[in-house]
């Protein structure tokens, strides 16, 4: 049993301590925030994320997950700690690694054995030899000189699907340069690689490369596929059809084209800017990915603009959205394409009626400035009540069988915007409903 501590009970950190107990290691989840620490004890999550509070009473029951406030405590008694704290954007683009250096350098004061350190935050490249050096600093300062390695092990979490993702991944990367680390990194992942699951053993800046290089490809699949959905719109084409074609094909792939209004969270956005900024650092512009950045934000607006060319003014008329998070399954509204939407129907004069079935409580703060043109709905049908339009921004399952002649019924006007395309038109202007998709002639 590996005894591991992780430094920050954020979504990377609470996730990813709780599922390495559920692996069989024993684990110490650390923060500086002792509220959240005493509602962790307690069982509460402080995200929302499926699944994650049973994993997480399972392993507090079991003895294997624990939670504290005190960091010397937890690196006098693991062998292993995990560095899991926020890597927000700077103005600049660049990831800001203050919370990554005050941990590297509190680990640096405090171990006192061989201690392997991983960096599993999402980090530019080259921030391990960084930790390297902030931990050496501590241990000089100390007068020591304790031994230590340097991991890189980047996650690959998609929220609302982060513990299976955790538990059955695609691949596990480790970067390191020692081939002690990597040993113990492999039995920490045991019950991962008796599963057969792929381990990538490299150099610490390919391991934070490949986390970089993957989000942004994923971006940009995301954003091609929405400029086509775009195109289709102007010549005739369906892009449901042109999709579904392009994903049978092997080199391809049907994942990630699914077109929208484009996308947010707490990744995709940060990790394109951020390796944008390595580019330009490094004198290599990446334009796919700085074009990509672009057009997602064009992408937001234009679906906004979208219900303004059908509805006309919008000073006055009532809308109702449907989806407020950046996906389903998570309360996360970083970077959501619903607050471009929102704020730019209320700057235009639209009153809002907002509903999401877990982000309401984030909607309120995050969209503050719009309370005095927004109302929260109890529901989908009140949401719908009285409006000039229902728009669906976010394809929460529970959206995807409304009763659409009640919807019909409820609405002052039969507007109806499917921004992720998860109704046939036909069946929409059946229920007495005007149906504009993403993708497809609305002639």
């Amino acid at each position: 049993m590996a005894k591991i501590a992780v430094i920050g009970t954020g979504y990377v950190g609470s996730v990813s301590g709780a599922c390495l107990a559920d692996f069989g290691n024993h684990v110490i989840c650390v923060d500086t925030d002792n509220e959240k620490i005493e509602a962790l004890k307690k069982g509460i999550i402080p995200i929302y994320e499926p699944g994650l509070d049973a994993v997480v009473a399972r392993n507090i029951a079991c003895g294997r997950l624990s939670f504290s406030t005190d960091i010397a405590f937890a690196a006098k008694e693991s062998d292993i700690i995990f560095i899991a704290v926020s890597t927000p954007p700077a103005d600049d683009g660049s990831a800001d690694l203050a919370y990554v250096e005050t941990a590297a350098r509190q680990i640096g004061s405090l171990i006192e054995k061989y201690t392997v350190i991983v960096n599993k935050s999402t980090v530019p490249v080259g921030t391990a030899r960084k930790v390297i050096s902030w931990v050496s600093d501590e241990i000089t300062k100390r007068g020591l000189s304790t031994e230590f390695d340097v991991v890189s092990n980047p996650e690959f979490l998609r929220e609302g699907t982060a513990v299976y993702d955790s538990t059955h991944p695609d691949r596990v990367v480790i970067g390191s340069e020692s081939e002690r680390a990597r040993n113990i990194m492999k039995d920490v992942y045991r019950s991962l690689y008796l599963n057969e699951t792929p381990y990538i053993e490299t150099n610490l800046e390919s391991a934070e490369m490949i986390k970089y290089a993957s989000n942004a490809f994923l971006a940009v699949k995301i954003t091609f596929i929405n400029e086509i959905s775009n195109l289709c719109e102007k010549t005739g084409a369906d892009i449901r059809a042109v999709a579904k074609a392009m994903g049978k094909d092997g080199r391809i792939g049907s994942k990630f084209l699914h077109p929208g209004p484009g996308y947010g969270g707490s990744c995709f956005p940060k990790d394109t800017r951020a390796i944008a900024k390595i580019g330009r650092n490094n004198d290599e512009i990446l334009h796919i990915v700085e074009a990509a950045i672009e057009a997602n934000e064009n992408q937001k607006l234009r679906a906004a603009k979208k219900i303004e060319s059908v509805l006309g003014s919008l000073s006055g008329k009532t809308i109702a959205l449907l989806g407020l998070s950046f996906k389903p399954n998570t309360d996360d509204m970083r970077e959501s394409p619903a607050i471009t939407i929102c704020e730019y129907l209320a700057n235009r004069g639209a009153h809002l009626r907002l509903y999401d079935p877990a982000a309401m409580k984030s909607a309120q703060w995050r969209l503050k400035a719009l309370e005095k043109s927004a109302y929260y709905a109890v529901d989908e049908y009140d949401a719908a009540n009285s409006a000039d339009a229902l728009v669906i921004v976010t394809e929460w399952n529970q959206f995807r069988n409304l009763d659409l002649y009640k919807v019909k019924e409820l609405l002052a006007s039969p507007y109806f915007f499917d921004l992720r395309n998860i109704y046939k038109k036909q069946e929409a202007v059946a229920g007495g409903l005007k149906y504009f998709g993403i993708g497809n002639s609305d002639k």
